[in-house]
C-alpha cells in the first residue's frame, strides 16, 4: 500500500515502503532510547518502540527506575491500516530532524508516566559493524544498527513526581536497528527458553565533554570473541576518521555479592584503535537499572516482541526491585547508567552485560541467569 514515504526517495526494492524484501517473522525494526542526570545518575528512562511488518504488529514501552524501584508502560497495535506511523496508543516517537532530533512523548494512560522529550545529537552516529549468524545453515540474524550519544530536553513524569529535562545535565544515547534479529526468550512462564553456550556479553557507551565511546563485545571464553564492534566519536557533524575504529578490547570486571542476581560493581577495560594507540578506561557502576524485562526483552508473562495483542492494547506494572521474587522475574539484563574515567576526563554513559553458565571467568554470579 502507499503511504507518505513512498513519496521520498530511497526507495531498494521495486514495492512499496511497507514491504521488505522477505517474509521472515524475525525480521524487525527498532527504536531505542534512555536518558539520565549527571552526574547523580539517581534516575534513568528507557523507551523503545517496535516495528514487525510481517507480523502485522508495532509495539512499544516506556519505563523509568530509580534505585530500588522501577514503573513500566506496554503497548500494542496492529500495524496496517497505518504500518509506518511511529505511533501506539499514547506513545509516539518523531523524528524531527535526521541524526539530529527527535520527539518522543508520552500523553495521558494509566501508568503515572507521561513524558514530552527531545533528544539532540552532540555526537557523530556510530555504524554498528554487521550481525550475521547461521544456525544449522539458517539465517538466525542479518541485523543492522546505528546508536548516538546526545542531550535530552523536556519533561518527565512518574509516581506523582514532575521533572524538568535539562540538556546541561542530562544525557543518553539511543539506537536504531533492522533486519533479522535473532529470538531471545528467558520468559520462564513459557518454554522454550533460548539456549546459551558460555558467554561474556557487554555493551557500553561514555560520553565526554566533546567525545564519546561504543564498546560492544561478546566472548566464548576468556579472550576468544564473537563479536567485537566500536569506535570513539567526536562532535555531530565533526569529520569521521576510520582510524577511532575500536580493533581489541579486554576486561577485568568486579562484581556486587548479590543474592539475587548478577550486578557489576567496576571494570577496568583496555582498549585499542586502528591508529595503534592503546589506553585504559575505569568503569564504575551506578546503582540505577532499568531492567528490560519491562519493556519485554525476552519476554514477559507470555508476551514477546511482535505477538499480535489485538487492534489496540496497553498494560502497566511497578516493581519493587528490592524483592527477591521480583528480582527472580526480571533477571539480568538491565541498562545501568555508568561513570567513566579515561584519563584526566570523567564521562557518563550505560551498560549491558551477562554471563552465561560454564564461562572460565566472572564464576561466582553465574548462578544467576545471565540474560
Amino acid at each position: 500500500m502507499l503511504t507518505p514515504q513512498d513519496d521520498l526517495i530511497g526507495h531498494q526494492l521495486p514495492t512499496t515502503f511497507d514491504q521488505i524484501d522477505n517474509s521472515d517473522p524475525a525480521w524487525m525494526e527498532r527504536l531505542w532510547y534512555t536518558g539520565h542526570p549527571t552526574p547523580a545518575g539517581d534516575i534513568i528512562f528507557d523507551i523503545g518502540l517496535g516495528y514487525h511488518p510481517n507480523r502485522n504488529v508495532m509495539d512499544a514501552f516506556a519505563g523509568v527506575a530509580v534505585p530500588g524501584r522501577q514503573w513500566n508502560f506496554r503497548a500494542s497495535r496492529r500495524l496496517r491500516p497505518d504500518p509506518l506511523t511511529t505511533t501506539v496508543g499514547p506513545l509516539s516517537i518523531q523524528v524531527l530532524e535526521g541524526l539530529r532530533r527527535h520527539r518522543l512523548v508520552l500523553g495521558d494512560n494509566d501508568s503515572g508516566i507521561r513524558f514530552d522529550i527531545e533528544f539532540i545529537a552532540s555526537m557523530n552516529a556510530h555504524e554498528e559493524k554487521a550481525h550475521l549468524r547461521r544456525r544449522d545453515g539458517r539465517v538466525t540474524e542479518n541485523m543492522a544498527r546505528g546508536q548516538q550519544l546526545g542531550r535530552y530536553s523536556g519533561w518527565l513524569e512518574f509516581d506523582g513526581r514532575r521533572i524538568d529535562i535539562d540538556s546541561s545535565h542530562w544525557m543518553g544515547q539511543r539506537d536504531h536497528s533492522w533486519g533479522v534479529r535473532a529470538e531471545m526468550r528467558t520468559d520462564e512462564t513459557t518454554p522454550p527458553l533460548t539456549f546459551y553456550p558460555p558467554f561474556f556479553y557487554c555493551w557500553t557507551t561514555a560520553q565526554f565533554a566533546n567525545r564519546g565511546l561504543h564498546i560492544f563485545f561478546k566472548e566464548r571464553a576468556p579472550g576468544e570473541k564473537i563479536y567485537l564492534s566500536g569506535e570513539e566519536v567526536f562532535t555531530a557533524g565533526s569529520k569521521v576518521s576510520g582510524r577511532n575504529q575500536l580493533v581489541d578490547v579486554t576486561h577485568n570486571a568486579q562484581w556486587h555479592d548479590d543474592p539475587h542476581g548478577q550486578s557489576m560493581a567496576s571494570m577496568e577495560l583496555q582498549l585499542k584503535f586502528a591508529d595503534g594507540s592503546e589506553r585504559p578506561v575505569q568503569v564504575r557502576v551506578l546503582p540505577t537499572k532499568y531492567f528490560l524485562k519491562g519493556g519485554l526483552y525476552g519476554g514477559l508473562d507470555g508476551w514477546f516482541h511482535g505477538d499480535d495483542r489485538g487492534k489496540l492494547y496497553f498494560e502497566h506494572d511497578a516493581w519493587n526491585l528490592q524483592d527477591p521474587t521480583t528480582r527472580q522475574r526480571v533477571r539480568t539484563l538491565a541498562d545501568q547508567v555508568i561513570e567513566v574515567r579515561d584519563g584526566d576526563e570523567v564521562g557518563y554513559g550505560i551498560i549491558e552485560y551477562g554471563v552465561g553458565k560454564g564461562f572460565a571467568a566472572y564464576e561466582a554470579v553465574q548462578a544467576h541467569p545471565p540474560i
